[in-house]
């Protein structure tokens, strides 16, 4: 099993950046993929962002693309979300979260089975 632990959230005005942290403990070799996932008030979870745990290689959703930056370093088994020009839509519980096999990196929270318990992030205007 893996454990995860988010921090980096905070109240900030629209503009403005933020940096989320992901730290990945336990079954850390078990990871095939890490990604952000996000949930406003009254909405469903959305996927934000998602990182090969190997590769590096991205993928983002669409509103984000151009402002976020998902990375990771393997050697602090921790992987980041630099979060810049924020917007009040980004208001959000963020969660990371680890897919454990693959061979795709998934976009649908259905395919991560370890979850962390979520960073707030209010975007003011």
């Amino acid at each position: 099993q893996v454990q995860l632990v988010e921090s980096g959230g905070g109240l900030v005005q629209a503009g403005d950046s933020l940096r989320l942290s992901c730290a990945a403990s336990g079954r850390t070799d078990s990871i095939y993929a890490m990604a952000w996932f996000r949930q406003a008030p009254g909405k469903e979870r959305e996927f934000v962002s998602v990182i090969s745990w190997r590769s590096g290689t991205t993928s983002y959703r669409d509103s984000v693309k151009g402002r976020f930056t998902i990375s990771r370093d393997n050697a602090k088994n921790t992987v980041y979300l630099q979060m810049n020009s924020l917007k009040p839509e980004d208001t959000a519980l963020y969660y990371c979260a680890a897919q454990p096999r693959g061979p795709f990196m998934a976009t649908s929270e259905f395919a991560f089975g370890s979850w962390g318990q979520g960073t707030q992030v209010t975007v003011s205007s």
